[in-house]
């Protein structure tokens, strides 16, 4: 059987050499990929947002506002100041309050829990002073200030490099309904 030139012309191709097929099975290929990606960054990493005690965390939230109300009440304002190995605290108060001699310091990472850090100030020289264990990283920081016995507690936010110096105030606090 003899083929004429517009019969060989017009006799399909194999799959494999059309474009449109290579085409069609681009989205699900690029969609295996996404989500082979995506699950080994879930597997890899660890967000560390997740508690198991959520209940617990909810009711120690009346305790902490119950000691952010003490030191609104004792009328609490700290100017901190961070440098690249170390952290100041000045800490002020209505007359009448005795300020304590040490201070517990907690800088936390909103979204990093390993870069949280501990930090025990002593007084000197009416300043509250430490080193910073770890150098803390360009980010943004929530600054926890409390005495030894956890009574009352001041919160702010940093912005480092930004910022070095910021200043929490108890009378900025809303009060809670």
């Amino acid at each position: 059987m003899n083929m004429s030139a517009t019969e060989a012309k017009r006799s399909p191709t194999p799959w494999y050499k059309e474009r449109w097929t290579w085409l069609l099975m681009l989205m699900p290929a690029t969609a295996i990929v996404a989500g082979s990606i995506t699950l080994w960054l879930a597997i890899k990493s660890f967000d560390g947002l997740v508690t198991d005690d959520y209940y617990k965390q909810g009711l120690a939230i009346n305790q902490t506002l119950a000691r952010a109300t003490t030191a609104q009440d004792m009328g609490l304002v700290a100017r901190v100041r961070f440098s690249a190995e170390s952290l100041s605290v000045e800490l002020s108060a209505k007359p009448g309050v005795d300020l304590p001699g040490r201070l517990n310091a907690t800088l936390a990472h909103p979204t990093r829990g390993g870069l949280d850090q501990q930090i025990v100030l002593e007084r000197k020289d009416g300043a509250y002073r430490a080193a910073i264990p770890v150098a803390l990283s360009t980010a943004h920081w929530k600054v926890l200030l409390e005495d030894e016995s956890r009574s009352w507690r001041l919160s702010g936010t940093a912005f480092l490099p930004t910022e070095t110096e910021i200043r929490i105030d108890s009378a900025d606090l809303k009060p809670v309904d």
